[in-house]
């Protein structure tokens, strides 16, 4: 096997030591898998970075020796997740030719679904993030349970088949309100048919298979992390949009889950006191003003043509033609979205937010405006930046990305 020579980037943190372990703020001492997990972490995002790198380069940019690492490294490698790559030529001063690391192309797949209000995708997805037997079905979400998980057993099944081995398991990204730590959809609003529902315990039972469920946000959070916009950040937050508004945010090199991960719930933050009746029967909420609904109700007031099929891309391209009409309710909806994250900044102080969902679909042009009402609305700080990102690769393929990238965090029993 042989590798090309990539440019190592700078690693922002990447220090390998039980000293980085963040100061939780308490005399609480860190356990040593606790620290070899923050350790694989870094090495597994070291070469999602970076590509190809070898243990030498490696304990350079951590500032470790190369025994340290070896002793990362090596149970990956027994694993049968890392592959060493064939030597490269000998360095000028000579010495062993370095041997670069990357993902093993003949490990397990991992199985990744991603359950919307009335959709299923699955796939399997390579270590490297390459996505493969890509499926999708629908179901009633005010359906009969078992007829939807016969559709999801059926569908996932099917995927599953088409690995040439076992795969390490299956990551679910799912829409609602999920307890990730007992593996249950609490509730869906807009798929009632998924609340209280057990699908870890489920697929776990059917297939065979390690089976790790997350909030569809954090999933997307994950995807950019390992794979996407979020390469290299410690700190960052993903924000989507579409018929919900959820979110997820990175904070000091780690994702922040909250209790039985409920941390997250940006849609339901009241942004507007007294405002519209939102789905979950609150008033005010963030969700209210920042979703498709909201947006095709403003475009049928505005008198756009068809407004029911109106989204932030065909508002931006009626805007670039002209109307008025188009690019006034553009800025208005890029002003909704920016109520929410300058309210993340102003708490929080993360800096950069990616965008996915509906709000991507609008590229360059909504993200600056979006930038733009934040800065508003926010007190900068000197030499203060803040970033408004889109993730261009598309919701599906940055979920599933995640999904499977939460398999390998919980595999490895990284801290993420």
């Amino acid at each position: 096997m042989t590798f090309e020579n990539q440019p190592l980037r700078s690693l922002n943190g990447f220090r390998m030591t039980g000293r980085d372990v963040p100061d939780t703020g308490s005399v609480t001492l860190v356990s040593p898998s606790a620290i070899g997990a923050i350790n694989r972490g870094r090495v597994l995002q070291a070469l999602y970075d970076n590509g190809p790198t070898s243990r030498a380069d490696l304990a350079r940019m951590a500032g470790v020796n190369r025994t340290t690492v070896t002793g990362i490294v090596q149970p990956m490698i027994k694993e049968k997740l890392l592959v060493e790559g064939k030597a490269g030529r000998p360095a000028a001063q000579g010495g062993k030719p370095a041997r670069p690391l990357y993902f093993n192309p003949d490990a397990p797949m991992l199985g990744a679904v991603l359950l919307l209000p009335g959709s299923i995708q699955t796939c399997l997805v390579s270590l490297t993030g390459e996505i493969s037997a890509h499926r999708r079905a629908v179901f009633d979400p005010n359906g009969d349970v078992d007829a939807f998980v016969a559709t999801m057993k059926e569908t996932l099944g099917k995927t599953l088949s088409e690995a040439k081995q076992p795969p390490f398991g299956i990551g679910v990204a799912a829409g609602g309100m999920i307890d990730s730590d007992n593996g249950v959809i609490v509730a869906v609003n807009l798929a009632p048919v998924l609340s209280g529902l057990p699908l870890v315990g489920i697929l776990r039972d059917h297939f065979g298979l390690q089976v790790v469920i997350d909030h569809h946000p954090r999933a997307l959070l994950v995807g950019d992390r390992w794979f996407g916009p979020g390469r290299g950040q410690q700190n960052f937050a993903a924000i989507y949009t579409g018929e919900v508004l959820g979110g997820a945010f990175y904070m000091d090199g780690k994702v922040y889950r909250g209790l039985a991960g409920s941390g997250g719930e940006l849609g339901h933050t009241i942004v507007q006191i007294d405002g519209l009746r939102c789905n979950c029967g609150k008033r005010g909420c963030w969700e209210t003003l920042g979703t498709l609904s909201w947006l095709r109700a403003q475009a049928a007031e505005a008198g756009i043509d068809d407004p029911l099929d109106i989204d932030c891309a065909r508002l931006v391209r009626l805007a670039r033609e002209g109307s008025e009409a188009a690019m006034d309710l553009l800025d208005r909806y890029a002003r909704n979205i920016a109520i929410g994250i300058a309210n993340l900044q102003q708490t929080l102080s993360l800096n950069a937010y990616i965008l996915h969902g509906d709000a991507a679909t609008g590229g360059t042009m909504i993200a600056d405006l979006v930038r733009r009402h934040v800065e508003d609305f926010v007190m900068m700080r000197p030499n203060q930046e803040i970033s408004i990102l889109v993730n261009g690769k598309g919701e599906g393929h940055t979920a599933l990305r995640g999904a499977a990238g939460l398999v390998v965090s919980d595999h490895l029993k990284l801290v993420i």
